[in-house]
C-alpha cells in the first residue's frame, strides 16, 4: 500500500472511532510501527491530527485571527449564545472568557440584568457597555492578538482572588478522555484559573470541537457542570459526556 493511501485510511478510522493505536494500524496496514509513527507524523505536521503516546486524536480546528473565526460556524454560534445567555441569573458574578462564542451571549443578555461580569477580553468588555445594570470588570496583562484576550501572571493572580457563581467557558477542544485542552498555553493557564474561582462551569463548543485534542491540557471533563453544543450533535458523541457528568445543553 502506498503511504497516500496509508494516510487515507488512518484519517478515515480516526473519523470514524475518534482515535487510532499504532499497533492497530500497524496490524492492519501489515507495515511496521516505525512505518505508522512517520505517517502519523507527517499527518501531525500536516495539522489533521493530534499525536499522544501509543496512536493519534483528531487534532481540533485550526487557529486563525479573531476576525475570521467570527464568520465561522455563525448560525450555530448565535444558537449557543442564546443558551448560554440563558443560565446567567440577576446578582450573579459571572466569569466570561474571551471568543467569538462566548460575544454572541453577551448579544442575548437581557438589557434589565442586573449582574456582574469580569472578563479578559476587551471586546466582551466593550460589548457590554450598553447593559447599563451589569457592572463589568476587565482584567488586566499582556494582549494575546490572536484571540483578544489577556493573559500571563497578572491576569491568573486577578482569577485566583474571584469567587464567581458561573463561569462561561470558550474552548478549543473538548475529547472525553483528554479533556479541555488549547492551542496556547497561556490561555491553559488563564481557563484553568477561571475553573478553579467559579462555582458551575460552562462550555461553549460547536459541534466541530468535540471529540478532538489540542496539546496543553486545561484538566479534565469532569471539572464541567455544562456543556453547551449544536442540536444537530449526536447523540453518540454527547454520551461519553454524559457519563463523566456533565450535564448537556442542546441549542
Amino acid at each position: 500500500m502506498l503511504s497516500a493511501e496509508r494516510k487515507q485510511f488512518i484519517l478515515e478510522t480516526l473519523h470514524r472511532d475518534g482515535k487510532v493505536l499504532s499497533s492497530d494500524l500497524s496490524s492492519q496496514l501489515k507495515v511496521s510501527e516505525d512505518t505508522i509513527r512517520r505517517d502519523l507524523r507527517d499527518l501531525a505536521d500536516a495539522g489533521l491530527l493530534l499525536r499522544v503516546h501509543g496512536g493519534a486524536l483528531p487534532a481540533s480546528p485550526q487557529a486563525v485571527t479573531y476576525t475570521a473565526r467570527q464568520s465561522q460556524a455563525q448560525k450555530a454560534k448565535v444558537a449557543i449564545g442564546r443558551a448560554a445567555a440563558s443560565l446567567v441569573r440577576s446578582q450573579q458574578v459571572v466569569l466570561l472568557d474571551g471568543g467569538t462564542t462566548t460575544q454572541q451571549v453577551v448579544q442575548h443578555l437581557p438589557l434589565d440584568l442586573h449582574a456582574t461580569v469580569i472578563t479578559h477580553s476587551p471586546p466582551i468588555a466593550i460589548a457590554l457597555v450598553e447593559h447599563a445594570h451589569i457592572e463589568v470588570i476587565l482584567l488586566g496583562g499582556r494582549l494575546l492578538k490572536n484571540s483578544l484576550v489577556s493573559v500571563g501572571v497578572s491576569t491568573v493572580e486577578a482569577l485566583r482572588g474571584i469567587r464567581a457563581d458561573l463561569c462561561l467557558l470558550g474552548v478549543r477542544s473538548l475529547h472525553p478522555e483528554v479533556g479541555i485542552s488549547m492551542l496556547n498555553i497561556e490561555e491553559t493557564y488563564v481557563k484553568r484559573a477561571m475553573i478553579d474561582s467559579s462555582a458551575e462551569v460552562v462550555a461553549l463548543a460547536s459541534g466541530e470541537k468535540l471529540g478532538t485534542a489540542s496539546p496543553y491540557i486545561v484538566g479534565p471533563i469532569s471539572q464541567l457542570t455544562h456543556i453547551v453544543t449544536e442540536n444537530t450533535v449526536s447523540d453518540k458523541i454527547l454520551a461519553p459526556y454524559e457519563a463523566a457528568g456533565v450535564a448537556i445543553i442542546r441549542a
